[in-house]
């Protein structure tokens, strides 16, 4: 047991100081988040803030992938890590001057977004050139507690530090958290470097590079449907998300504190799967494994929020929906690195970033436009006494509501279809002789 911690001592170090950093940023987003939402009580205006950050990612993923493969992973790290960091900066120089507004943000969150499309596949082949085979189950479980105490932790920090310091104080933790991992990446981690590339490979171009990462994804027909699915899993998810505040902050039992223990039980949820994941046997079918898992949590989560009156009952849907997210990452993450080799992985993975995630500022975009002016408009004239406003209440908070429910009906829907898609294919888990 010893040895096998021992030789994750590097990603112990990298991957508690990267989660501090993810911390500081989680809370600043949080905050920006409020703060637009009280200046212009506009979810669709408060959701262009994800849409921003995820445009660059899933327009230039291909090609950040290919670069990725070809530049020094730690190097390329610190470096976006940096100008992140700048923008977070500037941010505070805005506020500070009294001269911040939604634009400013929303060109400052696509900055941000173009720096993690880099930095993303340069982190996820740095992680698996210092994790062991056998070690994959573990740290991508140990991976999904450090995102899951993220997400429990942001938004109560976030929120206490925003009324107490203002955003002055939140972007300050924000910097000095990036401040710690940057110090730790530069001067204590050492990343090991790939295998010395094929001269064919060394010759290609960015574009070819990034043709080469979608020509593997096309031969391998497992993994690419799976990238199809999760995608549509996305746009659900998406949606969600730029719904939630507004179902939140708009009825009379919620609130800004109501809005961070909703969220904080996403993340508690998260933890406890991640905890069960670093002790569970390997699955006997990983790809059904995925699919159950989006299904239950799909199908409970929206339909429980769609109907739910009451705080305790938020809570509880966050709990339940998002507590087999990590099986569902976990199993996900041992095939992606299990198939794909290493030298592959930077331009496969980037390639599935935009796959992936090309739905989720389509996703987000819908979740706010449907409750300002549809659901929203739609159930603010509703009778009070129809069996509209007897399902989801009244007001701006019930149109949100009811698009809780449409995305659960859609979420169900596309969980079966895919399910049947799915069922001819299984991953082979890799033997011993393998992993030498």
């Amino acid at each position: 047991m010893k040895t096998k911690y021992k030789d994750l001592k590097t990603f112990f170090i990298l991957w508690s100081t990267q989660s501090l950093s993810q911390l500081g940023s989680a809370m600043t987003g949080f905050a920006l988040t409020l703060w637009l939402y009280e200046k212009t009580g506009s979810a669709l205006r408060t959701a262009l803030l994800s849409i921003c950050s995820y445009t660059p990612y899933v327009l230039m993923s291909i090609f950040a992938g290919a670069l990725s493969d070809r530049w020094d992973k730690k190097r390329t790290m610190l470096v976006c890590d940096t100008l992140a960091a700048c923008c977070s900066v500037l941010v505070l120089i805005l506020l500070k001057t009294n001269s911040l507004r939604p634009v400013h943000m929303y060109a400052l969150n696509a900055v941000t977004g173009l720096m993690n499309t880099v930095q993303q596949p340069a982190g996820e082949v740095a992680m698996t050139l210092i994790t062991p085979r056998e070690q994959y189950q573990r740290t991508s479980g140990l991976r999904s507690l450090s995102n899951a105490l993220v997400t429990i932790l942001h938004p109560m920090l976030a929120a206490s530090l925003y009324a107490a310091a203002g955003m002055d104080g939140v972007i300050g933790v924000d910097l000095a958290t990036f401040a710690a991992a940057f110090g730790t990446l530069a001067f204590c981690v050492h990343i090991p470097p790939l295998e010395a590339r094929r001269a064919d490979d060394a010759k290609q171009t960015v574009l070819s590079s990034a043709k080469a990462g979608l020509s593997y994804l096309r031969r391998n027909g497992l993994i690419l449907r799976l990238i199809l699915f999760l995608a549509g899993v996305n746009l659900v998810a998406s949606a969600f998300d730029a719904a939630l505040p507004p179902y939140v902050l708009a009825r009379e039992n919620g609130g800004r504190a109501v809005l961070g223990a909703v969220m904080s039980c996403a993340g508690a949820a998260t933890l406890l799967g991640s905890l069960a994941v670093t002790a569970l046997p390997p699955p006997k079918d990983r790809v059904r494994v995925i699919v159950v898992t989006m299904l239950f949590s799909l199908g409970t989560e929206n339909f429980l929020l769609a109907f739910a009156r009451t705080p305790l009952w938020w809570c509880l849907a966050q709990l339940i929906g998002w507590s087999v997210v990590p099986v569902m990452n976990a199993n996900l993450d041992v095939i992606l690195r299990s198939t794909i080799p290493a030298e592959m992985q930077g331009r496969v993975y980037a390639c599935r970033n935009t796959v992936q995630f090309f739905t989720i500022p389509i996703g987000t975009f819908a979740g706010g436009f449907l409750v300002d002016r549809v659901c929203g408009p739609w159930m603010t004239q509703a009778a009070p006494d129809g069996p509209l406003a007897a399902l989801f209440g009244a007001g701006k908070g019930a149109g949100a509501a009811l698009v809780m429910f449409m995305l659960g009906v859609a979420g169900v829907a596309m969980c079966l279809l895919f399910g049947w898609v799915l069922r001819r294919y299984k991953f082979v888990e890799p033997t011993e002789n393998d992993m030498r």
